[in-house]
């Protein structure tokens, strides 16, 4: 699927746009959503965390604010702001 037409959906209210949301915030809900690329463990955060709470593992963190339908892990983020 071409980027240019693809629909993003924020992970936390379901807004969507034709184009990834500006800084990866949504416009909406004003909220950044995190990803272990250890464990998959997500979270809500300004920014991301050093050590994953889930695994304890000093790991990069991806940021899946706005995804492109299909991504069904949005049912395990935790609030943990």
């Amino acid at each position: 699927m071409n980027v240019a037409q693809s629909i993003w959906i924020c992970t936390n209210c379901a807004y969507s746009s034709s184009k990834p949301f500006e800084a990866d915030i949504c416009p909406k809900c004003h909220f950044t959503f995190w990803k272990c690329m250890y464990c998959a463990y997500a979270l809500i955060s300004a920014s991301p965390p050093e050590t994953c709470p889930e695994c304890g593992i000093q790991v990069k963190f991806q940021n899946i604010t706005c995804y492109i339908p299909d991504w069904d892990d949005h049912e395990h983020v935790n609030n943990e702001s």
